[in-house]
């Protein structure tokens, strides 16, 4: 086995993979840029080295840097994690010729299979059905516009080296093809180093589905299940889960077998996925297709970790060692359910914006340590399945006080569920997303509370159109039922008693506790509660409008962030902020504006003025911190509705910037070049 490994990578895979090998007793060394100097994967590593300025073309993407910090620190095996140069042969092949061994599959089935173009046409040779689409290079606009036009639209335009949902356009026109073209070049260029663009068919209602795979290099191959990937939003996986509600066994079975064939042709060990797209019209499961195989660790391998008890990362060394695989395909059992949810650096309420700064609040909920053996998880001591507990696995590489900064990837965390059914895996994702304090940067974690309670998400009825078909006017908060709007009344009543009781004992002029029955009227936007409070040795009867009471027991101090009340004997977590006038109470997906005043005070509050918000609609502001880097109009141009005005860079995404309605431009304030903040004033209208 390895004594040193150097983890090519940053952030959270860049922690998840220093966790498995000190658990093995291999020593870790990181590597950093400047803006990581200070990042958790560096602390926790045994051994550090610079690698140079922030942006990853000058540090993690550069080869040379990472092989003279192996050779400098003497690290005998790399693992380059995803992304960045996990999925380039020529790194590959140059840590051979250093005589460092890659954690990875070997460098000819990453060529094979990282160029989505020819692994298309060697599925296309080897009998496994590709999706309908032209596989060759693209010349220009023109030619690509003459090829969607004979497949027949809807199209999609990948990048040859895409992967991650960038370098990705979905056309359904002739317009749409002139305007993602060019852009979908630049982002392929900008990400991969490669501008090629190929363009197929979008399959309508489609499911992604991906099938595991692990091999030795002593010709062992194995597939260990399918995750269902198609909650996606701009093709970017938001929730991930395993096993797939819609695969059968007879499905899995066939997927898995064609995965494993397909690896095979092409020599491949270590770990690796194959992505096959399946359409949802079809209730038979038999019509899937081949869309590309990822030849390194998926974000989403956590979740097929929970449902076979295998280490992933483990497996991955004690191949990349020579090891045999110590199990067949008959020996692989999946048992339960898994969810994964991606916590994003992004505002939903913002139509997804990125969002960068300083975490100032990061308290993930409690977990289990997800890196202990695995194996160990399924034990034959253990209780049978369906009495074992749901548990909660958080994978990040952050920490509070830690910088979200523009150069990468906005993922803050993954936030993982097992639990026997896939109905409580669901449940424990909610419980789990409630108590997950975060704050300092936008986040998308209601949006994720959202979908896991969203019935057509429970139900399992998933295609990669759910966010645009569920959400077609954005996101504004999950809906709050009548139940969860009394319970969060209720919440809100003794939090604002315990507040006020505070106060009294502080000053000692406004008498003592408020008498046993207190009433408070509480508004949670329009809706008013008449609230009578009593209460008893087991904690308080809460009676709204004359109804049958809640019995409520909490026990929630000022400054208490997270507050789990128990309401007739069911746990409501419920995150708690002070704000002018009232609390902003957070729970199952959306934010409440709760105002608790005494009745007397409540009748009164009618004469107070409401606040006009000032009129922005005659600015263009920058709706994400960015780089402009191209301005489409003049000053003095007539513009109308829908035309593009402006393109922002962020996060490593083109965001074209169009007009709401026709107009004319009367001032250009930034430039092409210009790094902008948030709701920088980018040009003003007539």
């Amino acid at each position: 086995m390895f004594k040193k490994i150097l983890v090519a990578n940053r952030g959270e895979i860049a922690c998840r993979v220093m966790r498995t090998a000190k658990r093995m007793g291999i020593a870790t060394v990181a590597v950093y840029s400047d803006a990581d100097a200070r990042a958790p994967h560096v602390m926790m590593a045994d051994e550090s080295v610079r690698l140079g300025p922030a942006p990853a073309a000058q540090s993690y993407l550069v080869p040379e840097l990472i092989l003279a910090a192996a050779k400098a620190t003497g690290a005998d095996c790399i693992h380059p994690g995803y992304g960045f140069l996990s999925e380039r042969e020529s790194f590959a092949r140059a840590c051979a010729d250093a005589g460092i061994a890659f954690v990875g599959p070997p460098p000819n089935a990453i060529a094979a299979m990282g160029d989505k173009i020819e692994s298309k046409k060697l599925a296309q040779a080897a009998g496994v059905n590709v999706v309908p689409g032209f596989l060759g290079e693209i010349a220009d606009t023109e030619e690509a516009v003459r090829i969607a036009t004979d497949i027949g639209y809807p199209v999609m335009m990948k990048a040859s080296a895409g992967g991650g949902g960038k370098g990705m356009r979905l056309a359904w026109s002739e317009q749409d093809v002139r305007e993602g073209f060019d852009a979908t070049k630049r982002e392929g260029l900008a990400s991969f180093g490669d501008d090629r663009v190929f363009i197929e068919k979008f399959i309508e209602s489609p499911r992604h589905i991906e099938i595991q795979v692990l091999g030795d290099q002593h010709g062992n191959i194995v597939y260990l299940g399918e995750r269902e990937c198609s909650i996606q939003r701009r093709h970017q996986k938001v929730v991930e889960e395993a096993p797939s509600p819609f695969v059968t066994p007879a499905m899995r079975k066939a997927m898995g077998e064609q995965a494993v064939a397909l690896a095979r042709a092409v020599g491949y060990y270590s770990a690796g996925t194959v992505e096959l797209i399946v359409s949802g019209a079809d209730t038979t499961g038999e019509s899937f297709y081949f869309l590309e195989m990822n030849t390194r660790l998926q974000v989403e391998h956590p979740v097929t970790e929970e449902i076979t008890g295998l280490d992933l990362v483990e497996q991955m060394l004690r191949v990349a060692a020579g090891e045999k695989l110590a199990f067949t395909q008959d020996e692989v059992k999946l048992t339960g359910w898994a969810i994964e949810n991606r916590v994003y650096a992004e505002d939903p309420y913002r139509g997804f914006l990125p969002s960068t700064g300083r975490l100032t609040r990061y308290v993930p909920p409690a977990t289990r340590d997800p890196y202990q053996s695995v194996t160990e998880t399924y034990r034959p001591s253990t209780p049978p399945v369906e009495h074992q507990a749901p548990r909660t696995r958080v994978d990040d590489g952050v920490v509070e006080g830690g910088e979200v900064s523009m150069f990468y990837d906005p993922m803050i965390a993954k936030l993982v569920t097992w639990a026997p059914t896939r109905e409580a895996a669901i449940d424990a994702q909610v419980a789990a997303l409630d108590r997950f304090e975060l704050a300092g940067v936008g986040n998308n974690i209601d949006f994720l509370s959202a979908i896991m309670q969203h019935p057509r998400f429970r139900e399992g009825a998933l295609t990669t159109g759910f966010i645009a078909e569920e959400y077609p006017e954005g996101f504004h908060g999950a809906p709050a039922d009548p139940a969860l709007l009394r319970q969060l009344a209720a919440v809100a009543v003794v939090i604002d008693l315990e507040q006020s009781h505070r106060v009294r004992s502080i000053d000692g002029q406004l008498g003592t506790r408020p008498a046993p029955s207190t009433e408070r009227i509480v508004t949670i936007g329009e809706h008013r509660f008449d609230i009578c409070v009593d209460g008893y040795d087991g904690g308080l009867l809460v009676n709204i409008d004359g109804d049958v009471p809640l019995d409520v027991v909490m026990h929630w101090r000022p400054s208490q962030r997270v507050v789990v009340a128990r309401i007739d004997d069911v746990e409501l977590a419920v995150r708690v902020a002070r704000t002018i006038g009232g609390w902003k109470l957070t729970a199952r997906g959306a934010t409440h504006l709760v105002r608790v005043l005494p009745p007397h005070v409540a009748d009164l509050t009618w004469h107070m003025i409401e606040k006009v918000p000032p009129d922005l609609s005659r600015f263009l502001l920058c709706p994400m911190p960015g780089l402009l880097t191209r301005v489409e109009v003049a000053e003095g141009q007539k513009v109308e509705a829908g035309q593009p005005l402006a393109v922002v860079e962020a996060m490593k995404m083109e965001n074209i910037l169009r007009a709401e309605r026709p107009g004319t431009v009367a001032r250009i304030v930034h430039a092409a070049g210009d790094s902008l903040a948030v709701d920088a004033v980018i040009m003003e209208f007539e």
